[in-house]
């Protein structure tokens, strides 16, 4: 049973637009969970949040492996353990390195395989961690991706940041079957200095 700081709504209470999208996010992604138990106070925002978190994650240009790690970049940005934890498994099957993963959860520079995720993973860190993107980087990043490519790994990255805020704001908790993934995180604290 998750925990979060509200109370989860009970199916027998939801109203008829509430019921709606609950039984079509569940048609979709199996289940109503985690952030979607939150975002279904405001079922207007719920509506439009999973419609576009849909389209990020399923019906992007991007290859799936990429819109997975833009989700882990975000998720790390925010410390959402959560988000991490639903899609950790979901990015290395895609095709993102295990390595480069355990790296990212450490905030260290990690190395891809590929130089497209290279490209994409200096433009993600960039935009996130400093608010800008430097010239070489975007246009790096360009020459893979073009231009409806990088628009749409900033749509991913907002999409995915909004849902780390909500994971953590509302304290949705992990998994329970899952680990922390972070070394300086724990509950919704850091232990220690922020490094990276």
């Amino acid at each position: 049973m998750e925990l979060m700081r509200l109370p989860i709504i009970d199916p027998e209470e939801m109203d008829e637009r509430q019921r709606a999208i609950a039984d079509r996010i569940a048609g979709r992604r199996g289940a109503v969970r985690g952030p979607f138990r939150v975002w279904l106070n405001s079922p207007e925002l719920c509506d439009r949040v999973e419609s576009l978190g849909a389209f990020v994650r399923f019906d992007s240009s991007l290859p799936t492996r990429l819109s997975e790690l833009a989700l882990l970049l975000a998720a790390r940005a925010f410390d959402a353990q959560y988000s991490w934890n639903a899609h950790v498994d979901k990015a290395v099957d895609a095709g993102i390195p295990r390595a480069a993963v355990e790296a990212i959860a450490r905030r260290e520079a990690p190395a891809f395989d590929r130089d497209e995720d290279a490209a994409f993973h200096a433009f993600c860190a960039e935009l996130l961690a400093d608010h800008f993107v430097s010239e070489a980087t975007f246009r790096a990043a360009e020459a893979h991706f073009g231009a409806k490519g990088l628009v749409e790994a900033v749509g991913c990255l907002g999409n995915f940041a909004m849902l780390a805020m909500c994971l953590n704001a509302f304290e949705v908790d992990l998994q329970p079957d899952r680990e922390p993934p972070f070394p300086d995180v724990r509950g919704f604290a850091r232990t220690g200095t922020r490094e990276g």
